[in-house]
């Protein structure tokens, strides 16, 4: 109520000041895209393409008329002639990566006969802008929200509200980015003579190449509380073209047929290669009975035959330079499936191993210092292995590796200072690139409590540079996830000098930066794995010893499933499964069916243990389905090739590491 008489009171004083000024429409949504399209019964443009990407609709500019979809602002401005002087802007978009210095019109308002711009809202690289004129001074006003990540190719649903000095920018009904403008909206913008043009700013210059599903003005409020929450945020509704949301098959006989364009093409046969041209291309799998679409890196399931799971067989002895203690699974386009073993010895170091004729061949020797681990990942196309070394000798460095695609190797990029480095993760938030380092002791004083490290891309100087420290303790994983629009890191806190009996701590992003979310009593903690089922989250924690001063050391304990409740907003304790040093949990699927394997790796007496494949059985949880033979095992991982589904297993006390294949049926 206070918010509506504000609102009653700004438009009394705009009127006193200028006195042909009164509300110009009505305060209901004002679907501009909808008012763009043609009536049923009448000829769609020709111009105008329909496109389905991501299970979703939008209209695409695909012809040389950047006008098709316009009209005139008389149609909703009816009984004035001024844009409001409060407002909000509803828009969802799937807006393609845009080069520096493009500018592209999501919509604009211009004055027909001077061609002059009225008003506009415009997207560039990783820069959102609305734009305006200035009355009495000819003059333009332009607000820019930077580093929004909308180019990334994928949907988005972005509402900006307009109140007062104040500008507030909310995308997938995450959290509100607020600006104060150097100047006030104007509060008597003229729209006389002016026509909306959908897409474009009247020329081709400038034209938006995106998909465009939703576009509303909401005259005197901010429309945030009308489409947050909800379940699919970077589709929220609030206003989208009926022609847009219909499911069916057929052709509407009651509307215009669009042009319909599938991003997609269907090959048979053998796989080709997956890269950024096929990006978005279908393969079609005789043997398995089953569609692909190429996700620029690799070929994704989108349908096939259900298979379950039968038995597992033992497929390649793969006898390493020495004791591995992680593996990491990764595909390069047009190159195919590699896998980096984390070797104990530095000489001849780390092994870079090749997928060839359907087992792994020896690639490449990369020089390590008692490698722990190895992370892949891209940045712009770009392919990158980071190493954490453990070797506590100074000064302490891990390295990153790119890809060079002339000589076909992985060469040196940049050094960072670690200490004991025992694990790295990758993430992206809001189109930049992070890594953060489990630093588990420091050399000089053998502490355990020190910082662990979060870097950020720097995409000037194509380096990684300090974005945020974070209090850990004998640091041995991280784990990073999403849970709608709010991003997470999760610790594995294993050691503090006197017991393992200590919280791992779970961060949420907010503000630009980390902040504690939850702390979880853990146990010698060595990994997380974080995993959803049927639309629910999960995190399961390997709790490998239980250390004190005063006892003597217990192999055998729970590690424990946690379960987000979105009531409390805290993870609860689902279950707790018996493991044995356990140092390493894997999800993975095979077919609808889902999997949980463990790392079992010593029990007090013994490193020759069985390891646990678990499967899901709803309202019992996880049931142990498989045992197998592992010595000394410290990590899983999962792939898939033609020729099936595969574990592989990293043993740190033998140069023998294993791969098994999943039979199904």
């Amino acid at each position: 109520m206070w918010a509506f008489r504000s609102l009653l009171l700004t438009w009394g004083l705009l009127a006193a000041t200028v006195q042909s000024w009164r509300p110009c429409t009505d305060l209901l949504p004002l679907d501009l895209l909808a008012r763009a399209l043609p009536h049923p019964g009448q000829a769609p443009p020709t111009q105008v393409q329909m496109v389905q990407s991501g299970g979703s609709r939008g209209l695409r500019l695909a012809g040389a008329v950047p006008t098709a979809l316009s009209f005139p602002a008389s149609q909703i401005f009816t009984n004035c002639d001024y844009f409001p002087a409060e407002f909000s802007l509803v828009t969802t978009i799937k807006i393609p990566r845009l080069r520096q210095k493009r500018n592209e019109y999501i919509f604009s308002m211009v004055e027909e006969k001077s061609d002059s711009l009225v008003l506009g809202l415009r997207a560039s690289e990783n820069q959102l802008h609305l734009l305006s004129s200035s009355p009495g001074t000819g003059g333009r006003s332009r607000l820019r929200f930077k580093e929004v990540g909308l180019d990334d190719n994928r949907w988005h649903t972005v509402v900006l509200a307009i109140t007062g000095p104040y500008a507030t920018l909310t995308i997938d009904c995450g959290p509100p980015l607020e600006l104060k403008q150097v100047r006030t909206f104007p509060s008597a913008l003229s729209t006389r003579g002016s026509r909306f043009f959908i897409g474009s700013r009247r020329r081709w210059r400038g034209r938006f190449s995106g998909l465009l599903r939703q576009l509303v003005l909401l005259p005197g409020s901010d429309a945030t509380p009308r489409v947050c929450p909800t379940s699919d945020p970077s589709l929220a509704e609030l206003s989208v073209p009926q022609v847009l949301k219909s499911t069916h098959l057929q052709p509407d006989l009651h509307g215009p047929d669009y042009p319909h364009e599938a991003e997609a093409r269907v090959t048979l046969g053998n796989p080709p290669p997956c890269s950024r041209a096929e990006q978005g291309q279908l393969w079609f799998n005789v043997q398995k009975k089953g569609l692909f679409i190429c996700d620029r890196f690799t070929w994704r399931i989108l349908l096939m035959n259900q298979e379950r799971l039968d038995y597992v067989e033992d497929y390649q002895d793969l006898y390493t330079s020495s004791e591995t203690f992680d593996v990491e699974v990764f595909s390069i386009p047009s190159e195919g499936l590699f896998m980096a073993a984390a070797n104990r010895d530095s000489r001849p170091g780390s092994g870079i191993y090749k997928w060839t004729d359907g087992s792994f061949q020896l690639y490449q020797n990369i020089s390590t210092q008692e490698a722990r681990a190895w992370k892949h990942f891209t940045i712009d196309d770009k392919i990158f292995l980071v190493v954490a070394n453990s070797r506590e000798v100074e000064p302490e460095l891990s390295v990153i590796y790119r890809w060079n695609q002339r000589r076909q190797r992985f060469l040196r990029h940049q050094t960072l200072e670690t200490h004991a480095a025992l694990d790295w993760e990758v993430f992206h938030i809001y189109n930049h690139s992070f890594l953060v380092v489990a630093n588990h002791r420091r050399a000089r004083d053998s502490s355990h409590n020190i910082h662990s490290v979060i870097y950020r891309w720097n995409p000037n100087t194509k380096l990684f540079e300090v974005n945020q420290t974070l209090p850990t303790s004998g640091a041995y994983d991280w784990e990073f996830f999403t849970v709608g629009p709010y991003h997470f890191l999760v610790v594995a806190n294993t050691f503090d000098g006197q017991t393992t009996t200590i919280s791992s701590t779970v961060y949420v992003w907010l503000d630009g930066c980390f902040q504690t979310f939850q702390n979880i009593p853990t146990v010698g903690a060595t990994d997380w794995e974080t995993f959803q089922i049927d639309g629910r989250f999960f995190l399961a924690v390997a709790n490998s010893q239980k250390v004190s001063e005063r006892s003597p050391s217990v192999y055998s304990i729970n590690s424990t499933v946690y379960e987000l409740n979105t009531l409390t907003q805290t993870f609860i304790r689902f279950q707790d499964i018996l493991t044995h040093s356990a140092v390493d949990w894997e999800f993975f699927t095979v077919g609808e069916e889902k999997f949980l394997v463990v790392a079992n790796s010593h029990d007090g007496s013994s490193y020759s243990l069985n390891s646990v494949i678990y499967r899901w059985q709803g309202y019992e949880g996880f049931v142990p389905v498989h045992s197998l033979p592992t010595f000394g095992c410290r990590d899983w991982e999962h792939f898939s090739t033609d020729e099936g589904s595969f574990l592989i297993y990293s043993s740190a006390t033998s140069r023998l590491s294993k791969v098994f294949k999943l039979r199904t049926y």
